[in-house]
């Protein structure tokens, strides 16, 4: 794996990055993007999606889960007033909610 994958990128701004809006960005509400609540996105709660908690998915903590799972996205505690500030109130608490953290 690249480490272009882990901390600190999570909170690059530029393309690919967790704070980035574009293509493939942590903040990007399209396809595969960590905003993005269909097939693959980061709020997907389905097989595969950010907040899916079975094998594959981002909450999962079976035997492959937590240690392995990497993720775009930078810290919760950071993600969330970003969100905020950008008016995306929406995402900021759903993840708020699916975290157990105070909105």
């Amino acid at each position: 794996m690249s480490t272009r994958n882990v901390w600190p990128r999570n909170r690059y701004a530029g393309p690919g990055g967790g704070l980035h809006a574009g293509p493939g960005g942590g903040l990007y509400a399209g396809p595969r993007g960590g905003l993005y609540t269909g097939p693959g996105g980061g709020l997907y709660a389905g097989p595969g999606g950010g907040l899916y908690a079975g094998p594959g998915g981002g909450l999962y903590t079976g035997a492959h889960g937590a240690r392995s799972y990497r993720s775009n996205w930078p810290p919760l505690n950071c993600l969330i007033p970003v969100l905020r500030d950008r008016g995306l109130d929406y995402a900021a608490d759903l993840l708020a909610r699916a975290h157990n953290l105070a909105l």
